[in-house]
């Protein structure tokens, strides 16, 4: 007799999943997913999208017709606890769903509480990635009434490549803005100097202030207050500051990794409950802490589906392997990008393009056919 699984939400680490719903409902399975939205943004393409290389309808799959394609059932709501004794999940929308064996993959969002923010229009946190797509428009609505000032926080990959995305919607549609970088101690500070100097370069040959050594601490008013005192305008704000998990899972009592992601063994498996699973952002991977990339949620996704199958089907599981190292492209906003992998290093139009072709072909992998000819946007 067929099992119910439950998929709660449909990121990076769910896709070959829904890819091949069919497979599992022919199976005699009941499949529901669970999301807030109908669409899953590609984060890797963010950032372009942000800048205008890249359409909306471009860097999303629509998990609701892969879901609805395949015979499984789609709940828009959000998960807000699990009952993992009574396999339940509770929902922002009022109902419960049982479940036999579920699966997270909820991503992450950037955490703000370090930084106070009141009075305040026109703050964006880089995550949910529509939120770019939110402030691109918020961006082109008053970029030709004044001179701008956008502020970007965070000296990570993800402020690196706002900034330069944020440079080339202001540069496509010639208008004034001035862009400045709160990077903190320093930008790319985990980085080989190599890469932190290629960026450096980068942005301020396009004259992006880059402000390091001290962080923001508010946001009041139109103007964000540093720690050392100064005091800078901002008609826009993007916030990088990172990416934790929800408190979804120390909420409901599961066993998190120091992160606060739910804690899984090598099987993707939680810990202390065997019939749950997860994948990508919000997860700890017990055998070694993992970096918050996207390169291990789709390295993540054979094995979350066939080890998903198995549970439902009582046949063993397959191990999560991940690689050592893994390759970076950072999109520069200007047509160029940064390649690193391990000690090698380089620069200019060709590592965009690579990195461009992966994440096209990566899309193509896993988008519905008719996706591309939507225009809509209502439906986030």
């Amino acid at each position: 007799m067929g099992r119910h699984l439950v998929l709660v939400g449909g990121g990076h680490a769910h896709l070959s999943c829904l890819k091949d719903l069919k497979h599992i409902v022919a199976r005699g399975h009941k499949v529901t997913l669970i999301s807030p939205t109908a669409y899953h943004y590609y984060s890797g393409m963010g950032p372009g999208m942000l800048g205008g290389t890249y359409l909306p309808q471009e860097i999303r799959f629509n998990i609701k017709s892969m879901a609805k394609a395949a015979g499984a059932e789609f709940v828009k709501a959000a998960v807000l606890r699990v009952d993992s004794q009574a396999r339940q999940l509770f929902l922002d929308t009022g109902p419960q769903i049982p479940f036999e064996v579920a699966s997270f993959n909820t991503g992450s969002s950037v955490p703000v509480n370090s930084v106070s923010i009141t009075d305040c229009e026109n703050v964006f946190t880089v995550k949910p990635i529509i939120n770019l797509l939110q402030a691109r428009r918020t961006i082109l609505e008053n970029l030709f009434n004044r001179n701008l000032h956008l502020l970007v926080v965070g000296g990570g990959p993800a402020g690196l490549e706002i900034a330069g995305n944020t440079w080339k919607l202001i540069h496509d549609y010639q208008g004034g803005a001035k862009i400045t970088l709160v990077a903190g101690s320093r930008l790319l500070a985990d980085f080989p100097e190599r890469v932190r100097s290629l960026a450096l370069n980068s942005l301020q040959a396009r004259q992006i202030e880059i402000i390091e050594g001290t962080h923001l601490d508010a946001l009041k008013r139109g103007y964000g207050r540093l720690a050392d005192g100064r005091q800078l305008p901002f008609d826009v704000a993007l916030l990088a500051l990172g990416v934790t998990p929800a408190s979804l899972f120390a909420d409901s009592g599961l066993e998190c990794g120091p992160d606060g992601g739910l804690l899984v063994d090598e099987y993707l498996r939680a810990v202390d409950y065997p019939h749950i699973f997860g994948g990508g952002d919000c997860i700890s991977f017990k055998p070694r802490p993992l970096d918050k990339v996207g390169v291990y949620a789709v390295r993540q996704n054979p094995i979350l589906y066939h080890n998903l199958l198995a549970s439902l089907e009582d046949r063993p599981l397959k191990p999560f392997q991940p690689q050592s190292d893994y390759l970076l492209i950072f999109n520069l906003g200007d047509g160029t990008g940064i390649f690193r992998r391990k000690n090698w290093v380089w620069n200019g139009r060709l590592p965009f393009r690579l990195k461009n072709h992966i994440d096209r072909k990566f899309m193509r992998k896993f988008q519905i056919s008719n996706e591309t000819q939507e225009s809509s946007d209502t439906d986030i």
